[in-house]
């Protein structure tokens, strides 16, 4: 089992950056691949990013592609998102998730999950 504890958001204005982290404990962390996920009031929610247990491959939105950059630091047991350019529907809870399936953008190929923070972006 992993408990994710993710840290970094707050309120930002449009254009401005922020770094995501997500803190793992219990299983070993570079045994699982790692996403990033968020979810917005009345929206479903959404794949954001994802990076592979070795850290040799990741994966984007198309909406996030060119902005944010995901990352991990096996030896920290974190992973990390950083958002530059953000734009007022980045606005959202964002989640990090551990799996073992790759970089799928599937949120129900992800057995664990954080509680979220959120980001708030204003225009």
């Amino acid at each position: 089992q992993v408990q994710l504890v993710e840290s970094g958001g707050g309120l930002v204005q449009a254009g401005g950056s922020l770094r995501l982290s997500c803190a793992a404990s219990g299983r070993t962390f570079s045994a699982y691949d790692m996403g990033w996920f968020r979810q917005a009031p009345g929206k479903e929610r959404e794949f954001v990013a994802a990076v592979k247990r070795s850290g040799e491959s990741t994966r984007y939105a198309d909406s996030v592609n060119g902005r944010f950059t995901i990352s991990r630091d096996n030896a920290k047991n974190t992973v990390y998102l950083q958002m530059n350019s953000l734009k007022p529907e980045d606005t959202a809870l964002y989640y990090c998730a551990a799996g073992s399936w790759g970089t799928t953008t599937w949120s129900g190929a992800y057995a664990y999950w954080g509680q979220g923070t959120q980001v708030t972006v204003s225009s």
